[in-house]
């Protein structure tokens, strides 16, 4: 099993960028995005559940990003509009075998290799 997670880099505050993360080796019920920033614990940032019907967001987020996933590609996806500096950080995928939708890291199975976002101000 493997998440390999792509679409970070460098944008400007008020950019978006949209990360990828496709799934290898069977599917999952819950995915979801993490971010850690340099000297800080990983933050939860948005999780989906199913075929997209339930989707939750951490409150620094809301509004800014939205997550999406296609079951066919067995990938998720994280848009991330109107991108601020605090925004930088190292944005990990994750997925987990059950339906419960978690907020906390050390709940999912399986993790990605994350992917760097930094936004200039």
């Amino acid at each position: 099993v493997q998440l390999q997670a792509s679409g970070g880099g460098l944008v400007q505050d008020g950019g978006s960028l949209r990360l990828s993360c496709t799934a290898s080796g069977r599917t999952f019920s819950t995915m979801g995005w993490f971010r850690q920033a340099p000297g800080k614990e990983r933050e939860f940032v948005a999780a989906i559940r199913g075929s997209g019907g339930s989707t939750y967001y951490g409150d620094s987020v809301k509004g800014r990003f939205t997550i999406s996933r296609d079951n066919v590609k067995n990938t998720e996806y994280l848009q991330m509009n109107s991108l601020k500096p605090e925004d930088t950080a190292v944005y990990y995928c994750a997925a987990k075998t059950s339906w419960v939708v978690p907020r906390i890291p050390a709940e999912y199975d399986y993790w990605g290799q994350g992917t760097l976002v930094t936004v200039s101000s």
